[in-house]
C-alpha cells in the first residue's frame, strides 16, 4: 500500500482552528496579540516567507509586523531596535528572519530576544527549558513535526526514531521532543558510518540535512513515519538530479527546475506507512506553531 500523505497544510488549519477560541478570548479582553518580524537585507526567498507570517497573522486576527531593515544596518542598530520591542507592551512575539548579514551574529542577537516574547524558540533560555522538560517556547519546525506524528495516531512510547541532521533549529530540538515523548532516538550527521542502517531501524525517520534525496526506499522500514525537512531546489545537472523519480523528473524538465526535500518521495512513498510531501508538508506546520507560540506567548505575558 502507498504512504499516506501527511498534508501540512490541513493539520496546520486544524492548528488555526483551535486558536480561534483563544485568540477571541483575548480580543474580548481588548488584547490583540502582536508580532514583529524584522528582516535585514534583499534575500528574496527571507521576503518572501517574511510576507506570508505577517499575511497569516492578520488572517488569524492578529497583528502582524513587517520591519524592514538595509543589509547595511549595524549590529548595534539591530541590536537596539529589539531592545524598543522588548520594552514594547503591544509586542508579543520579536522573529528576525535568518539567515543576517555577514558583519552580524546570529548569536547575539537571539540571546537579545526576550525570552517571553521569542516566538522562534532560539533563546538560549527557551531552549534549556526544552532539554529540561519545562514549559516553553517551543522552535517551531519540531513542533510541527511533532503534530504531523500525532495526526498518524502512532504511539511514540518505545518507538525508534532516527533524527538526520543535528542543527540547532531543527535536528536537536526534534530529537529531544521525541525523547520526552519516551522514544530511543539515533541522532545521525555527517560522519555517521552506516546511515542506512540507523534509518532502517527506525519507526520514525526524520530527514532534515538539506541533501536531495539522500533517503532511498532502500533505506527505510516498512510502514514507517517519515518527515522530510528538506528543502532543495534542483535544476538539470545538479547533483542529485539522478535520484529523482519520474514525476520530479518531468516537473524539472518541464519547468526548468524542481523543489524536492531529503527524501526521494516517489520510492520511499511506496514503503513508508505515512510521508511529508515536499513542498506542502512540514513547511506550513512552521507556520502554524509560529502562530500558536505568538497566541501562547500573549497569553503568559497579559
Amino acid at each position: 500500500m502507498p504512504a499516506q500523505i501527511l498534508d501540512g497544510k490541513i493539520e496546520a488549519s486544524r492548528v488555526f482552528q483551535d486558536l480561534q477560541p483563544r485568540i477571541q478570548t483575548l480580543t474580548a479582553r481588548g488584547i490583540r496579540p502582536g508580532i514583529v518580524v524584522i528582516r535585514v537585507g534583499d534575500d528574496p526567498a527571507s521576503e518572501i516567507y517574511v510576507r506570508s507570517k505577517a499575511k497569516k497573522a492578520e488572517e488569524l486576527g492578529l497583528s502582524g509586523e513587517i520591519r524592514h531593515f538595509p543589509a547595511s544596518l549595524s549590529e548595534a542598530d539591530l541590536l537596539a531596535e529589539i531592545a524598543r520591542l522588548n520594552h514594547d507592551p503591544d509586542v508579543d512575539g520579536i522573529l528576525v528572519q535568518l539567515p543576517l548579514p555577514p558583519h552580524m551574529s546570529s548569536r547575539a542577537v537571539v540571546d537579545a530576544i526576550d525570552p517571553a516574547k521569542d516566538i522562534d524558540g532560539f533563546h538560549p533560555m527557551n531552549v534549556g527549558r526544552l532539554q529540561l522538560g519545562q514549559p516553553s517556547l517551543l522552535p517551531c519546525t519540531p513542533a510541527g513535526i511533532m503534530r504531523l506524528i500525532d495526526s498518524t495516531g502512532v504511539a511514540l512510547s518505545g518507538a525508534r526514531a532516527t533524527v538526520v541532521g543535528r542543527s540547532d533549529i531543527v535536528g536537536k530540538p526534534a530529537a529531544t521532543m521525541l525523547l520526552h515523548r519516551h522514544a530511543t532516538v539515533t541522532i545521525c550527521h555527517s560522519r555517521t558510518r552506516d546511515l542506512a542502517a540507523a534509518v532502517r531501524e527506525a519507526d520514525v525517520v526524520i530527514a532534515a540535512v538539506g541533501k536531495p534525496c539522500l533517503v532511498r526506499p532502500e533505506m527505510v522500514r516498512p510502514g514507517a513515519i517519515v518527515i522530510d525537512v528538506g528543502m532543495n531546489r534542483l535544476q538539470p545537472g545538479d547533483a542529485g538530479v539522478e535520484l529523482l523519480g519520474p514525476a520530479k523528473r518531468r516537473v524539472l524538465e518541464q519547468r526548468g527546475s524542481v523543489l524536492v526535500g531529503d527524501v526521494e518521495l516517489e520510492g520511499v512513498s511506496e514503503v513508508a506507512g505515512w510521508i511529508t510531501p515536499v513542498p506542502g508538508g512540514v513547511g506550513p506546520m512552521t507556520i502554524a506553531m509560529l502562530m500558536a507560540n505568538t497566541v501562547a506567548a500573549a497569553e503568559a505575558r497579559r
